[in-house]
């Protein structure tokens, strides 16, 4: 009997499994390309070949701007431009050829193994570390000069800081707003054409009387305030005045500075820095060492040493009475635009077309602090620096329209604001004649209460935006613009009195703003204390005797952390 042939496959045997297990393969060691007519692994390797220059050209950074595109292409010996061709294409042409360059370049240095590549710490991370070299005997006698000087200086701010801090929050506010409204009434009071060139920079005197103004023709002239009349012409730069600077206490009589001495500083395009009286139009003595211009020029408040920033990527310190280079110090990649000495005297703030500023301490050579840092610093060029007079917070104005405050004793960024729409140029910090340690701080109201300055209570800046501006230094508001410039604004600065503002552009005029009253910030406000009553004194009572709490005396902290032999001797360099 047959079983049905659809019932057959249910009764017979499987079959046994067929196929390879993955297991089971063997893994071939040693196989070697066969090369023969057919040239697939020609092909392969050109493929290979294709793919890892591909990768390369990825790696490379190309200008996207056409003209550096094209000067890129003159430097390599190349065509700028082909018939018919774009800028996407000659970008790409570009591309190609440096690829080509570092191939060639890798094949004539042989390939990096990685026992050959720098470990993690080693000399990729060395270099990135600050080096010192040692000084003479000058920058030792002038560390320890500056020590002396900044010290004491130091320690009476703190005592007048330890007096404030008695003053009520509400007694602030209400100051405040009181200056705020003396500044809010500021307008033009004259205006006058000086040369046939931009004004690049001015400074008004200390006496509040005369203003240095310099061009980019190489003038530099004085000028009467508030006529605006020009009383003397200084002769002695021949190319772009970038840099001015008053001895501290010259023009004021009290102060026993002669007008036959260095009175005035100033930094041009030539790179030289000359030294100014006040009774001849010829520089009393030129300070030559920088290899580029001289962007700016700033006194130490002892009035002993003169710092200059250059475009040769170094800051120098000067001293003025033996007329001799002091310090050259390096530490920034690009120019040095910007300096600026803290009321101490201790410190030293740079700031240049790198877009970072540093914080130099004066008595050992170190760095203190740097001003830069992810979402805190500045994008573009820094054009400005001053300190406050509490000595510890410093102003960073730079070409991205941004100014930025930076407190070191935090050693962060504490504050910013959008002040112009275009680049800032110039800006300074008002130090009034209360000023705790370059003034007469102000004393005690009939009940012995401590009255508050004027001081430091708002700064001023001028932008490319053709305005100058002036702001609040507590909340960081805008407190009033100063329009009547028809082109950028390059410099701008205060009287001590709080009575004039002055300001030189691209117009080539110099611009003097003030109250149409013409009262200083002493008058309106007087000495008159602000009352306030004794609950609010004990809402502060606390933070006081916080603040009062004794320390260590200004001579032990210099037996502390100062020793001359070991740290006056060092000059400090980054790279």
């Amino acid at each position: 009997m047959m079983m049905h042939p659809s019932r057959q496959a249910y009764v017979e045997d499987p079959e046994p499994p067929s196929g390879i297990i993955l297991e089971d393969l063997k893994d071939d060691q040693d196989y070697d390309m066969m090369t023969g007519p057919s040239g697939a692994p020609e092909q392969t390797s050109a493929i290979l070949n294709q793919l890892n220059r591909k990768r390369l050209a990825a790696t490379i950074a190309v200008p996207t701007d056409d003209g550096r595109v094209r000067a890129r292409l003159r430097e390599m010996g190349e065509p700028m431009t082909l018939f018919g061709e774009g800028p996407g294409d000659r970008r790409d042409r570009l591309r190609e050829l440096m690829t080509i360059q570092a191939e060639i370049s890798g094949i004539e240095n042989g390939d990096i193994t990685m026992e050959d590549a720098p470990a993690e710490g080693g000399e990729a991370d060395e270099q990135e570390e600050e080096f010192y070299s040692r000084g003479g005997d000058t920058l030792l006698n002038a560390r320890i000069i500056i020590a002396r000087y900044s010290l004491p200086r130091a320690k009476r701010r703190v005592e007048f800081q330890k007096q404030e801090a008695t003053i009520p929050l509400r007694t602030h506010v209400k100051f405040r707003k009181q200056i705020k409204e003396r500044l809010q009434a500021f307008e033009l009071q004259g205006s006058q054409t000086l040369g046939e060139r931009h004004i690049s920079m001015t400074r008004i005197s200390p006496n509040g009387e005369l203003v240095a103004v310099g061009n980019w023709g190489g003038q530099l002239k004085l000028v009467e305030i508030p006529n605006l009349t020009e009383k003397m012409n200084l002769r002695g730069h021949t190319n772009k005045i970038s840099g001015l600077s008053w001895l501290p206490g010259a023009t004021l009589p009290e102060n026993g500075v002669s007008p036959d001495t260095v009175n005035l500083a100033s930094g041009g395009a030539e790179g030289l820095v000359h030294l100014w009286s006040l009774n001849q139009d010829t520089p009393l003595s030129t300070l030559q060492g920088h290899s580029q211009r001289v962007c700016r020029v700033e006194f130490h408040p002892s009035g002993r040493y003169l710092a200059s920033a250059s475009e040769d990527t170094s800051w120098r310190l000067w001293d003025v009475e033996s007329r001799t280079e002091v310090l050259l110090q390096e530490g920034h990649s690009r120019g040095v635009y910007s300096v600026s000495f803290n009321t101490d005297g201790s410190l030293l703030a740079s700031a240049g077309l790198d877009s970072i500023g540093r914080i130099w301490d004066l008595r050992s050579g170190r760095t203190v602090m740097i001003l830069d840092g992810h979402l805190d610093g500045h994008i573009k060029p820094i054009h400005a620096l001053d300190w406050s007079s509490d000595g510890h917070r410093v102003l960073s104005g730079s070409a991205d329209g941004w100014i930025k405050c930076w407190d070191v004793r935090k050693v962060q960024r504490t504050g910013g604001i959008g002040a112009h729409l275009s680049a800032v140029s110039d800006m300074r910090w008002f130090k009034g004649l209360d000023d705790p340690l370059s003034g007469n701080p102000p004393g005690l109201d009939d009940k012995g209460a401590q009255i508050p300055k004027k001081s430091a209570t708002f700064f001023i800046s001028s932008g490319f935006d053709k305005n100058v501006k002036i702001f609040s230094a507590d909340d960081w508001t805008l407190v009033q613009t100063l329009s009547g410039h028809t082109a950028p604004v390059a410099s701008v600065d205060y009287s001590r009195d709080g009575r004039w503002i002055v300001s030189g552009g691209h117009d080539r005029t110099v611009k003097l703003w003030g109250r149409n009253d013409m009262n200083t910030l002493d008058t309106l406000l007087g000495s008159a204390p602000l009352s306030c009553n004794q609950e609010e004194r004990d809402m502060h009572e606390t933070r006081t005797d916080i603040v009062n709490r004794p320390g260590p005396s200004a001579l032990e902290v210099l037996d502390a952390l100062v020793d001359f032999k070991a740290l006056a001797l060092l000059s400090c360099d980054q790279v």
